[in-house]
């Protein structure tokens, strides 16, 4: 389930492989772009934004592009060396492909897939709020969004993209499990707003730069979250079983004990 740091690290995957490259040939297989040809177009770098991918392009005539796409739930980008098997999901999920001579790109199941002008990028992605991974980072303008909404759960605050970028689910879970809060917290009553959005920002800034996600400090498997994923498994603090539920549109884990009821 792709995060904010799940994304920054696509987005380093796409810069090693394409940046500074000429393209040779793309094939996309998306009605609104199926004509588009990118041969000739350099690119100049890939960056991301929360969970938006953004491959900024220069097109022979020199003005200047970016190519967008939002993984959403199951989105990935994949780099292949020239000639090798594509493999990360079925052909019938290829929505892109981008070549250069010394790699091809292969976007799976990507979403909200278009091409605009660079200097209108705001457009897709102007609503964000702070990227917890990116220059951009304002922790102040963070707390002062989430704190807009004071009656909204503390759990669909943190999901909330207009809040701040980069946060899913599992950071949304472990983040409030850290912080002793229940999902179902009002905002208002969220002891230490503060404290929650600078915990998010560390706990995604540990993990950049790997695919291993890790709210513990373990990497092995089954080891790696306090309460994300381990549904009446016992809490590592108090031993109590881990619940789910439904949060909004998400499951959300939590401990009954650590995480005081709801308020």
């Amino acid at each position: 389930m792709p995060e904010g740091d799940t994304v920054w690290n696509t987005a380093r995957v796409l810069d090693r492989a394409l940046a500074g490259a000429r393209l040779t040939g793309s094939d996309f297989r998306v009605p609104q772009l199926a004509a588009t040809d990118l041969t000739g177009w350099a690119v100049r770098e890939s960056a991301s934004r929360g969970k938006h991918l953004l491959l900024r392009l220069t097109a022979p005539t020199g003005t200047q592009w970016t190519l967008h796409s939002h993984l959403r739930m199951d989105g990935v980008w994949r780099a292949y060396t020239p000639g090798e098997r594509w493999t990360a999901r079925p052909a019938h999920l290829i929505r892109v492909v981008l070549r250069s001579p010394g790699a091809v790109a292969v976007g799976y199941h990507l979403h909200e897939l278009a091409l605009v002008a660079t200097a209108e990028e705001e457009s897709l992605v102007g609503h964000l709020g702070p990227d917890l991974l990116g220059p951009d980072w304002d922790a102040d303008e963070a707390v002062r969004r989430l704190a807009a909404e004071p009656e909204r759960t503390i759990g669909e605050a943190l999901l909330d993209q207009r809040n701040l970028a980069g946060v899913g689910n599992l950071y949304k879970c472990e983040v409030l499990f850290l912080r002793g809060v229940s999902p179902w917290t009002p905002v208002r009553a969220v002891p230490d707003l503060p404290g929650t959005v600078a915990l998010a920002q560390r706990l995604l800034a540990a993990n950049r730069g790997r695919w291993t996600q890790s709210t513990t400090g373990v990497l092995r498997r089954g080891g790696t979250s306090y309460v994300y994923g381990r549904r009446a498994q016992p809490c590592r603090r108090c031993g109590a079983a881990i619940r789910k539920e439904e949060l909004g549109e998400r499951v959300t884990y939590w401990c009954p004990v650590c995480q005081p009821d709801r308020a």
